[in-house]
């Protein structure tokens, strides 16, 4: 998640600037054709391109919208996930007693089965976010060319402390018992295993009457939310922005682009010098600003492909392990997540 509250240019030259680099030569080339050939077939009204960059920035901004919706909903459901997993571990605390009990429990083996479950709960959150971070076939890691190589060097930059690192196998390892881990991997959706697993402790301290049937019902029904959450992140992830908006706003803003010159550039003809020779950068910039909306509406689609347009969602774990871990009266806490580089992840 990007934290600053505006771009600097240097931002701004970072995510897009480079583009530039092939906008004035297009717009050059195309200057040069109409000066030196002389052929009036190459200076086009500009009405109907107008028309075009009209509709193209129509057809933006509904891409943008949804962009915006898909990336929205992420974080409103990450924000649900928040709140149920701390409803979670304060419940666990006050549910978890003798008071039903066939045989009383003493408070240290009380504390360790309510420890285990907001471990596994902690778990939980890193297993979810890794899945969520495995790149799908449309996400721009994927993509050969350009597209690709650029997308895996903003995630190296931006990208902080995600896929290359060994944070999920670290948390893991720290909040899960080695036997229950290792059969735990073998699953092909391990977070979907571990609320199964509670599901399981719920059953037995049931029958051990360490929680009555009121109180199982009430930690059942936030296991539930948590599948629900889980799976309206998994929707977000696994379904993309129809591909007959996300590709064709492309399509549209690269025709656009390619016609802006022949119709922009004549209406600079009977200007001054100096006007004139504004032209080429003033067209470069136009179809730079139409170039930059697609981009945006691009990489705001998938909010989980581990660069700087990201939910925060390593942030969001921490947060929730650090209070959980607060609840159990422990005082060795791991630091809250910081930003780098103006990227929070």
């Amino acid at each position: 998640m990007l934290i600053n509250k505006n771009f600097s240019p240097r931002n701004i030259i970072a995510f897009a600037g480079h583009h530039f680099m092939w906008l004035i030569p297009l717009v050059l080339g195309v200057a040069a054709l109409q000066e030196y050939t002389k052929w009036d077939w190459t200076k086009m009204p500009f009405q109907p391109i107008a028309l075009i960059g009209t509709a193209v920035a129509f057809y933006l901004g509904f891409k943008n919208n949804q962009s915006y919706g898909r990336l929205w909903e992420a974080r409103k459901v990450w924000g649900a996930i928040v709140n149920s997993s701390r409803a979670w571990g304060s419940t666990l605390k006050g549910f978890v007693s003798n008071l039903h009990a066939k045989k009383s429990v003493d408070e240290i083996e009380q504390n360790k089965i309510i420890r285990t479950m907001v471990y596994r709960h902690i778990a939980w959150l890193y297993a979810l976010r890794s899945q969520l971070l495995i790149p799908t076939e449309w996400e721009h890691i994927s993509q050969r060319g350009l597209v690709g190589r650029f997308a895996k060097l903003r995630r190296r930059r931006f990208g902080v402390g995600l896929l290359d690192d060994e944070i999920t196998k670290e948390e893991l390892t720290t909040f899960l018992d080695p036997t229950e881990l290792g059969e735990l991997m073998k699953n092909k959706n391990m977070a979907t295993q571990l609320i199964d697993r509670q599901t399981a402790d719920l059953k037995q301290a049931r029958q051990d009457g360490l929680i009555d049937d009121f109180r199982h019902m009430e930690l059942q029904k936030i296991l539930y939310d948590f599948y629900i959450h889980q799976g309206k992140l998994e929707r977000i992830k696994k379904f993309p922005l129809p591909r007959q908006y996300g590709s064709m706003s492309f399509i549209f803003v690269g025709i656009f682009i390619a016609l802006l010159p022949f119709g922009m550039l004549p209406l600079f003809d009977q200007s001054e010098p100096v006007a004139r020779i504004l032209a080429v950068p003033l067209t470069a910039l136009v179809a730079w600003v139409y170039l930059v909306m697609e981009l945006v509406g691009d990489y705001s689609e998938n909010p989980f492909e581990g660069t700087a347009n990201d939910i925060p969602m390593h942030s969001l774990c921490r947060t929730i392990e650090i209070d959980l871990r607060e609840m159990l009266g422990e005082t060795d806490l791991p630091p809250t997540i910081k930003p780098k580089r103006g990227v929070l992840m």
